[in-house]
């Protein structure tokens, strides 16, 4: 009889460049790493880097052409020059606090809820999926974002 076969597990490093909050990286890492295995994604790397508004102006300007800062942005490393090279390798996410602050204030719900979701948008963008111009692929994504952060809530 055969050993089960174990899965590689996931990385994720959390880096917390911000001042708007005190975030528990360990707990970011856990939820993140809980989604990728939802996804399936064993073995995946994935680093999240949180980022007050300044920091993330700067990058939706630079690689979105929008002089604003945003809540999340993803950068995959699949795509593009040397994409696929490391296939563990998915990418960043970058979580803006102060606007993910705001954003939980609105909804009603507490900031570590808003970090979750915005995680796992910014994480769902690195397995592949969109949502702008696309308002069945927005469907699909917001569905998964759902399902994913109801399983970690249990």
């Amino acid at each position: 009889m055969s050993a089960p076969r174990s899965r590689p597990p996931c990385e994720v490093a959390v880096v917390d460049r911000q001042r708007a909050a005190r975030i528990s990286p360990v707990r970011v890492a856990a939820f993140v790493e809980f989604a990728l295995e939802r996804q399936r994604l064993f073995g995946a790397q994935v680093a999240v880097l949180l980022v007050g508004e300044r920091a993330m102006r700067g990058l939706n300007r630079r690689w979105r052409g929008k002089d604003r800062p945003t809540d999340v942005l993803s950068f995959s490393q699949r795509e593009g020059e040397g994409g696929g090279l490391h296939p563990g390798l998915l990418g960043d996410i970058v979580i803006c606090i102060p606007v993910a602050k705001r954003q939980a204030q609105e909804a009603g719900h507490c900031l570590a809820a808003e970090i979750d979701r915005l995680a796992v948008h910014g994480l769902l963008h690195l397995a592949g999926f969109e949502h702008e111009g696309d308002p069945a692929g927005a469907r699909a994504m917001r569905r998964r974002e759902d399902a994913i952060i109801r399983g970690w809530r249990r």
